[in-house]
């Protein structure tokens, strides 16, 4: 089994936004993605570059081009946006992003009319129909493929850093989790989704893997690898699909460059013959749970010692640490958005603020979510 990796410039970068498409009465799903689909398609009838189609019909994807800048992904961005308001608007159709939506029902939710997702839902059944989330990915490209899984490897140490910043999945079906990412959770009882194994280490390991998942007929093909964090040799880069569905622009760039600033930040540790981080399988995954259920108020394990911290407290001292990285990739402002997000709270935390502001109301929960897409920023609750 060989895997070509795909040339791409060192750290360049592209962002892929998950979007629901809700009611503006009800705060319900709508299930127009076709609509929207076709609406924005070019005259040859393929798909547009920066709108894509996803699972459900409730759901478009809107991604930016291949940057340098998270400033550039973040104006494409807000252009592919903009050219889906141009449908939705007269549909009387919101855009709205998070981790689940709060109170829709799963099964009422349509599947998009393509083979690969028929075969998904009739391979995971129940698992799969549940599957009625939304998620942000970044891809920072790497310039050498031998340092594609050691970057992944290190990158893991900072997984509940970049999951308690995106958390915001509170709510299932009408009901409050307790968890601050209850995607997260969901996600992984997909075949070959969750943490990738830590014991894949060089590009060999990788195509063994590969080679047993496609000969036992567990992938077709390398997109079905649904790791939280895995490569993507097709477009060269490392992927982080780690995150919950963002609900605004402000936190999303500020999600991006804290990635951005990662990644090149391994790398030079690489080019520097410096150690990576590495923290064992177990404490990984009581990260990934304790960001999920805690979110900013989880504590957070950081080295092999078991050296414990408050994730936010961990965070602040890793945005100095990243400050010339960030002045390097011109992304100084945007990855500041973090510490907004620390001082103001996480979308989960401002989403059950407003249902207990509204006597559990999850209707205005929703509207919540819709005025901060449309704003940009957080909103306080209220």
């Amino acid at each position: 089994m060989t895997i070509e990796f795909a040339s791409s410039a060192r750290s360049s970068l592209g962002v892929e936004w998950e979007l629901a498409l809700v009611d503006t009465d009800s705060g319900d799903l709508r299930q127009v993605a076709q609509t929207v689909l076709d609406a924005v398609a070019p005259a040859d009838g393929s798909q547009h570059p920066a709108i894509r189609q996803e699972l459900l019909l409730n759901t478009v994807e809107v991604v930016s081009g291949v940057c340098a800048r998270v400033p550039d992904a973040m104006a494409d961005l807000a252009a592919g946006t903009a050219l889906v308001r141009e449908v939705t608007d007269p549909l009387r159709v919101e855009l709205m992003s998070a981790g689940t939506h709060p109170f829709a029902h799963w099964g009422n939710q349509k599947v998009t009319d393509k083979a690969r997702y028929a075969t998904l839902i009739d391979r995971t059944q129940w698992w799969g129909r549940q599957m009625l989330i939304y998620g942000v990915h970044v891809h920072v490209g790497i310039e050498d493929r031998d340092k594609v899984l050691p970057i992944l490897n290190a990158l893991l140490a900072y997984y509940p850093h970049l999951l308690a910043l995106s958390a915001s999945s509170p709510f299932w079906d009408g009901r409050d989790t307790g968890y601050a990412s209850n995607r997260a959770l969901l996600f992984q009882q997909l075949p070959t989704a969750g943490l990738p194994f830590t014991t894949i280490g060089s590009w060999a390991d990788l195509e063994h893997y590969v080679g047993d998942m496609l000969h036992t007929g567990v992938i077709d093909d390398f997109d079905e690898i649904r790791w939280d964090l895995r490569p993507s040799p097709k477009f060269g880069t490392l992927e982080m699909r780690i995150c919950d569905g963002i609900s605004n622009a402000l936190e999303l760039g500020a999600v991006a460059a804290l990635t951005h600033c990662l990644v090149e930040y391994l790398s030079r540790l690489i080019d520097a013959g410096e150690r990576l981080p590495s923290i064992s399988p177990w404490f990984l995954a009581e990260n990934k749970w304790r960001s999920a259920r805690y979110g900013l108020e989880a504590i957070v394990i950081l080295d092999e010692a078991g050296t414990e911290e408050l994730v936010t407290d961990h965070l602040l001292r890793l945005l100095g640490l990243l400050a010339p990285v960030a002045a390097d990739l011109g992304c100084v402002s945007e990855l500041d958005g973090i510490r907004e997000i620390i001082a103001t709270g996480g979308s989960y935390q401002r989403q059950r603020a407003v249902a207990a502001g509204n006597g559990g109301a999850l209707d205005a929960v929703v509207a919540h979510l819709v005025a901060e897409f449309r704003a940009g920023r957080p909103l306080p609750p209220g």
